[in-house]
């Protein structure tokens, strides 16, 4: 997995965001900074209605792993610290 952003010095990670009790993924990058931003413009990140679309959607960048996030109402409203997300590194 590289450097998505290529013209910035800066190491992305792509990142699949599932909401609970939501349908749709967000799919865009987290910087260095833990900020999630879109994928092609920090301005946007992309709204898909299934887990299969966000995936054929990255594929279709030529990225084939991306972390696979999930959040619930509570991390939203109360804040959750970093290491206590559920997260896993998926590939397809």
């Amino acid at each position: 997995m590289g450097n998505i952003a290529s013209n910035t010095n800066e190491s992305t990670i792509p990142t699949i965001i599932g909401i609970a009790d939501s349908t749709h993924y967000l799919v865009g990058r987290v910087d260095s900074g833990n900020n999630f931003i879109g994928l092609e413009s920090t301005q946007q990140n992309e709204v898909f209605s299934s887990i299969t679309e966000a995936k054929n959607y990255l594929r279709a960048q030529n990225i084939f792993c991306a972390v696979l996030e999930f959040q619930t109402a509570y991390d939203e409203m109360c804040g959750s610290s970093v290491p206590n997300r559920c997260t896993q590194m998926i590939t397809f």
